[in-house]
């Protein structure tokens, strides 16, 4: 589509024709590029109205009723965790295949795979993502890798173009327009694509070599209606900071026990936002991505399940990079969050229609995934709050707002379900073999603190620059891999 050095004429056209912001155009009830439509807005202040109506009237009654509901909350999130934990030890949480089985497979004629990568001023990690790429154990003449690479980037396309790409790879330049997003770029790489499957990748991932022969095995060994697969995501710089140390914790809580549990329930599943493999006709058919959602993978992975589609977990790694830097790891952290706040609010534009194409059980994962979790990292701070003025002060006035049953209730709460999540946290790691990392997760209370202040950063943010996008420094890693 592209050569190394200077992109043909008709490449160009043809990029130029294509309208990445096609399902806003198409379908804007389904794309964030109006982040709260005029009838949400009147409901959420019809809402304000009404508490602030009834904090005037009886404020004791409506703060306890508030915390009640809070408090009924938490309990629900720590049965709901307890749950999803469970199911990931299920024999269908995650597809596994062997080395001896991929060998079985040859010799076969693999399908043509469309791998897109967009960077942005990233020269640095192109060697690196080159040879990840080449490395990957899949037929040189079929491999479609396209770097996705913004026009007003010179330095990095000047760098690639420099480069004597392998068979296969080619350089896409992505016009420049609004939004300045990921998924935008990907949606021209969508229309592009040669692959009967496709994959994204970061660039600074590096897959497992087999991970492609393994997720065209998971699709055809799957029902027709799966649509996804799901690798696993890890850090290969778990050891360079306390932060990277929460971080993989996290990760590995996450991809390795929370999302194989929810593959396990045939839940919505909110999808990485890289090492997601796609059927790319099915992926065409839904218009790619939104362009103007901050956090696309998670809004594609809820329209999947309303088309009808399904996700599969895979027991397969791509090592990304832990970001190191508090303040990037904060505007990372704000991104992902205020996407969730985005997608939340879209898919709940016509709530009814919502729950008739999820059903109930998948209604109640999505209020709990992707609303529960922005809900509970803005509440916390308050209840962190009252808990150390109680501790510290006991003034009468907040016991007053804890009587007997929901005392009882939030004690509960704070110390079991806190246990709970830290013990998740903790058998993450265990899962993941990282075991010198376990007595850092029992720190992760104060890693909780920081998703709060990004979380409030994302809420404030939603309303004041909904689509910006920032992103991550990728590059400070000290060592290359320390897998």
């Amino acid at each position: 589509m592209c050569d190394n050095k200077n992109p043909g004429g008709d490449a160009r056209a043809q990029i130029a024709a294509i309208d990445p912001l096609e399902l806003a155009t198409k379908h804007p009830e389904w794309s964030a590029s109006v982040p709260i439509t005029p009838m949400q807005k009147k409901s959420v202040l019809a809402l304000f109205l009404l508490l602030a109506v009834a904090v005037l009237i009886a404020p004791l009654g409506t703060a306890r009723f508030l915390i009640a509901c809070c408090t009924l909350f938490y309990m629900i999130l720590t049965l709901y965790k307890f749950i999803v934990i469970r199911a990931s030890i299920s024999p269908n949480a995650s597809m596994n295949f062997t080395a001896e089985e991929i060998f079985s497979q040859e010799p076969r004629d693999w399908p043509v795979y469309t791998v897109l990568i967009p960077m942005y001023k990233e020269p640095e990690v192109l060697p690196q993502m080159v040879k990840a790429m080449t490395d990957m154990d899949y037929p040189a003449d079929k491999k479609d890798v396209q770097f996705l690479l913004e026009e007003d980037d010179r330095q990095t396309l000047n760098a690639a173009r420099a480069m004597q790409m392998p068979q296969g790879f080619r350089i896409v330049e992505i016009p420049e327009s609004f939004p300045r997003t990921k998924p935008k770029a990907c949606n021209i790489g969508l229309n592009i694509a040669r692959g009967k499957y496709l994959v994204i990748y970061d660039a600074e991932d590096m897959p497992e070599p087999d991970q492609l022969k393994k997720a065209v095995m998971a699709f055809e060994q799957s029902e027709e209606k799966v649509a996804c697969i799901q690798s696993r995501l890890n850090y290969y710089n778990p050891y360079q900071n306390i932060l990277t140390r929460w971080f993989t914790a996290e990760y590995s809580t996450w991809f390795d026990l929370q999302l194989p549990g929810l593959a396990a329930l045939n839940a919505v599943i909110p999808l990485g936002g890289t090492s997601n493999h796609f059927k790319t006709a099915v992926l065409q058919e839904l218009m790619g991505w939104d362009a103007y959602n901050v956090t696309e993978d998670c809004d594609l992975g809820v329209r999947l399940v309303r088309a009808g589609y399904s996700t599969r977990m895979l027991t397969t790694t791509t090592w990304e990079e832990a970001c190191s830097h508090l303040p990037s790891w904060i505007k990372q952290r704000t991104r992902w969050q205020k996407g969730y706040i985005q997608t939340w609010f879209v898919h709940m534009r016509r709530p009814i229609q919502l729950l008739q194409e999820i059903g109930w059980l998948n209604y109640l994962h999505y209020h709990l995934l992707i609303g529960g979790v922005t809900f509970s990292v803005l509440v916390n701070p308050i209840f962190w709050l009252m808990a150390l003025i109680w501790f510290v002060f006991r003034p009468s006035g907040v016991a007053m707002l804890f009587p007997g049953p929901i005392f009882a209730a939030g004690a509960f709460c704070l110390f079991a379900g806190n246990f709970v999540f830290v013990y998740v946290t903790l058998l993450g790691c265990y899962k993941r073999e990282r075991d010198s990392l376990l007595w850092y997760a029992l720190l992760t209370p104060l890693y909780w603190v920081l998703m709060s202040i990004s979380g409030w950063r994302a809420f404030f943010q939603f309303f004041r620059d909904p689509f910006v996008w920032e992103k991550t420094q990728h590059g400070l890693t000290k060592k290359s891999r320390a897998c």
